[in-house]
């Protein structure tokens, strides 16, 4: 009995270091990832507060007024003649037309790869899964020289045809109609007399909302966020969408670029609050499609 009350002591002196141990790291992990990820977010939401001098001076994590952000948005939006409301507007109509020939193109694509037979149908797959994990950068070029041969260099379907070629989400809904969509209700609606497009456009597409919507917004987060090939295709800076705008807005702070900055109303506050700006239509999204993108993000997790 003594034994054993003994070896129980010594088993607990050992799982105590351990787990002491434990919180550590998780505690060291928890500070590196406020500094690193927390404290740069909580700054730029406060920069626009204040003006650059306080930016400078003051305690980077303290309030200025709301005053002055009233200020920093009146500077924003008047430079260059509201160009932001351009930039914020053209993002819209690249995001938004891309979104729907993805979606039109996307959801048929994984369908027919998913229950459909043909031939080159695994040729097919192969090629979106290949094309689906090389990086967007590797494909610039060709897409360059593709518009430009079609003389659409400039305008707007040459930002919004290379958006819409999404393979990752043509992937999605593959798995989502592999897995998760039931053949004998497939079977049965073809025994009633169903035509192929009707079983997918009633019964398939229905059943599919939410990787629909997981797709949508994977898409639409993407296209919104894209920078480098807009930057190459789109010589005005009327046609920039916000992401490319940012860039000239950078290259316009005297903090950056004091000779191409000087005498404009565009300082660290309005650079802060133009970010702001441009990652909040996507941050709304996020909000309220968080139901369906759980749903999607679960779809053809399990089967019935």
């Amino acid at each position: 009995m003594t034994q054993t009350t003994l070896s129980l002591t010594a088993v607990r002196r050992r799982v105590r270091p351990s787990r002491a141990l434990s919180f550590l790291v998780v505690g060291l992990l928890l500070a590196l990832l406020l500094v690193f990820f927390v404290l740069p977010v909580i700054w730029l939401l406060l920069a626009p507060s204040k003006t650059a001098g306080e930016v400078v001076r003051d305690n980077p994590l303290s309030f200025g007024s709301f005053h002055q952000i009233g200020t920093a948005w009146r500077h924003l939006f008047a430079f260059q003649d509201g160009a932001m409301t351009r930039w914020l507007a053209n993002s819209a109509v690249y995001s938004g037309g891309s979104l729907i020939l993805t979606l039109a193109v996307s959801v048929p694509a994984g369908y027919a790869l998913a229950l459909t037979k043909f031939r080159g149908r695994k040729t097919l797959l192969v090629i979106t899964l290949v094309t689906m994990i090389m990086p967007q950068a590797t494909l610039v070029l060709p897409i360059f020289l593709e518009l430009n041969r079609f003389h659409l260099i400039g305008t707007v379907w040459s930002v919004i045809l290379p958006f819409s070629f999404y393979p990752f989400g043509v992937y999605l809904v593959y798995i989502y109609f592999g897995s998760s969509l039931p053949r004998d209700l497939l079977s049965a609606a073809r025994i009633d007399g169903c035509t192929e497009w009707q079983l997918f456009s009633r019964i398939a597409l229905p059943l599919a909302k939410p990787v629909v919507g997981l797709v949508a917004f994977f898409s639409f987060v993407g296209n919104w966020n894209n920078f480098f090939l807009p930057y190459l295709v789109l010589p005005n800076s009327e046609q920039f969408p916000v992401q490319v705008g940012l860039n000239q807005l950078l290259t316009s702070t005297p903090s950056f670029n004091p000779v191409a900055g000087a005498g404009l109303n565009v300082t660290i506050p309005e650079l802060a609050l133009a970010i702001i700006v441009a990652i909040l239509p996507v941050l709304v999204l996020f909000v309220f499609s968080q139901r369906t993108l759980v749903s999607g993000m679960l779809a053809g997790s399990s089967k019935e």
